[in-house]
């Protein structure tokens, strides 16, 4: 089968996918201060988040390998990145919050989702990637992940309190204080 950009959309759904199931659990099999900037630390809805975002921009350097070695055209990689990988956040906030508030954690439903929040992130991908060439804005691109990860990580250690910051497993916010 010869690749295109739509296949390759379909490719990274599954690819972020499975990204996102040992993002999962890398900081509880590396607990470091640098794992816990990339990776959630508890069960909080908003520590899963970071699997969303960090899935995304690891699975991100997979694509951008496959798409250059299969030669296929797209504009605007880095900002169709950090765009999709960003917007997934909301959107995925937006629908699950009022589903946890309704029937609560369901772990079948979590996933679903998190496949559907995929599914829409490759469609919006795909269509900024086909768009003319933005020059300005794929350079700000860095400056602004990095500016999220320090969010992030200001987040996981000084958790507002409240029920997105709250793990409900070990009855704690943020990262466990030792």
């Amino acid at each position: 089968m010869k690749l295109n950009l739509k296949n390759t959309r379909l490719i990274a759904v599954f690819g972020i996918f499975l990204i996102s199931f040992i993002s999962h659990f890398v900081y509880t099999v590396f607990p470091s201060f640098i794992t816990s900037i990339f990776f959630p630390v508890n069960e909080s809805i908003w520590e899963h988040m970071k699997i969303l975002f960090t899935s995304s921009l690891l699975y991100g350097i997979i694509d951008y390998i496959i798409l250059k070695k299969n030669k296929i055209n797209y504009n605007n990689y880095p900002f169709q990145l950090w765009f999709t990988s960003i917007v997934i956040i909301p959107l995925y906030l937006v629908i699950y919050i009022p589903l946890y508030k309704l029937i609560g954690e369901n772990l079948i439903i979590s996933i679903i989702l998190l496949f559907i929040i995929y599914i829409i992130k490759e469609i919006i991908s795909y269509n900024i990637l086909k768009a003319p060439h933005v020059k300005i804005v794929n350079k700000l691109i860095i400056p602004v992940i990095i500016i999220i990860y320090i969010l992030f990580t200001y987040l996981t250690y000084s958790p507002p309190h409240n029920y997105i910051f709250y793990d409900t497993l070990t009855k704690t916010y943020g990262i466990e204080k030792k």
